[in-house]
């Protein structure tokens, strides 16, 4: 058994190559193998938002603050609040961040297959943010 405490892991900013705008992601706990899983508290800013990515084996939200937006491919945006869980199926394409105005916490859980949890892919642009 480990209990890890608040702040045992530093916080690192979301690297512009992934997001567009401010965000921070605190790790909450790594893969450990055998286990798959891993998960991070991400904070968004007004505005900023993650790139179109995929999860092998897809990935679990749960929004513990303020309101945010997520849009899987060639669906309308959704909004996200605290205490919304949302699950993303394997494969799908899609994007989540914060609303335009106001910011967005979630706790993000993910499995990794192979060794890798996410395929990055194109940045959102302001014109599909904006829809």
């Amino acid at each position: 058994m480990r209990v890890t405490q608040p702040g045992a892991q530093p916080s690192a900013r979301g690297g512009a190559d992934i997001f567009t705008g401010s965000v921070r992601v605190d790790p909450l706990f790594p893969l450990r193998p055998p286990s798959r899983v891993s998960g991070g508290l991400v904070t968004f800013e007004p505005g900023a938002r993650a790139n179109w990515h995929t999860h092998p084996l897809g990935q679990t939200l749960i929004v513990t603050a303020g309101v945010g937006w997520v849009q899987q491919s060639g669906s309308p945006v959704q909004e996200m609040r605290p205490g919304d869980v949302v699950w993303i199926p394997p494969g799908v394409k899609h994007w989540h961040g914060a609303a335009a105005a106001t910011g967005v916490t979630h706790i993000a859980i993910q499995e990794a297959l192979d060794g890798s949890s996410v395929e990055w892919l194109e940045k959102v642009t302001d014109e599909q943010y904006r829809r």
